[in-house]
């Protein structure tokens, strides 16, 4: 009877501490760009599981945004799914707008939306240093200008660099010197905005198994298994494993942190 006793009042405790820790974000609003699959759909399943209404940014895939969307809100979960290119200084407004529009605040943006492409210096052209440079950075600052005006006291900005910015690995010039620029500009942010108490962090990737690097045949390419090769941990990323830490880097439990990169690459470097 007392180990009856002992194990129900055990399982009440788990239920209550489960319960808690999936409520970590309850009441907060999130937008998460780029979100229609990959990192992204991951990070904004991972703050709605913690209890967010989430903005599923999409620029070109709305069935994939809505299929993040319809996972969300099958687990109990609130989300909408918003179209916009944040490279665009009115359509990267609308997405804020959005939330505005749906939740009625906004605590938090993750800066997830961008586009790799990777040549030797004789192939860098015009055209694809400002396709980069549009999305990857551009589209960062246009999005946290419209966010801010609606943030208030805790909010939380996240923006997904990379590991290249340390691994700087060959035939990447233009994509490893947007996620430089988003580097320096998380550490500016966090120095402009700390005095608002609104915080800006980034996490770095390393090599992380998603549709986009399936497509474009990277994850069984020699360079994919060179970087693993290098991995201490021995293996590639999954996107969950940069979705728990977007989901700490939202919630309360990083407030006294604010201007860091979080190099999330199993050890890479």
């Amino acid at each position: 009877m007392g180990q009856q006793l002992d194990g129900k009042l055990a399982k009440g405790r788990y239920q209550h501490l489960r319960k808690e820790s999936m409520s970590k974000l309850k009441g907060k609003v999130a937008v998460v760009t780029g979100a229609s699959k990959g990192i992204g759909a991951a990070i904004a399943k991972s703050l709605a599981a913690e209890g967010a209404s989430v903005v599923v940014n999409y620029a070109s895939s709305k069935a994939g945004a809505d299929k993040v969307v319809a996972a969300i809100t099958k687990a109990g979960g609130k989300a909408v799914a918003v179209v916009g290119d944040v490279s665009k200084a009115a359509e990267a407004q609308g997405i804020i707008d959005a939330a505005i529009k749906n939740y009625g605040r906004l605590d938090i943006l993750v800066n997830n939306s961008g586009v790799y492409e990777f040549a030797p210096i004789e192939g860098v052209t015009a055209e694809s240093f400002h396709k980069l440079f549009d999305i990857n950075v551009l589209g960062l600052l246009l999005t946290t200008q419209a966010a801010v005006k609606h943030f208030s006291e805790g909010a939380s900005i996240i923006n997904i660099g990379s590991a290249v910015s340390r691994i700087t690995p060959p035939n990447s010039s233009v994509y490893t010197a947007t996620k430089g620029a988003v580097d320096a500009i998380t550490s500016v942010l966090a120095k402009e905005l700390g005095a608002k108490k609104i915080r800006v962090n980034s996490i770095n990737p390393g090599f992380v198994e998603t549709e986009g690097t399936h497509s474009a045949g990277f994850v069984d390419s020699d360079f994919a298994k060179n970087l693993i090769a290098q991995t201490p941990l021995g293996r590639g990323g999954q996107p969950d494993d940069i979705a728990s830490v977007a989901a700490f880097l939202a919630s309360d439990d990083s407030g006294w942190i604010t201007g860091e990169q979080f190099i999330t690459s199993g050890g890479l470097r």
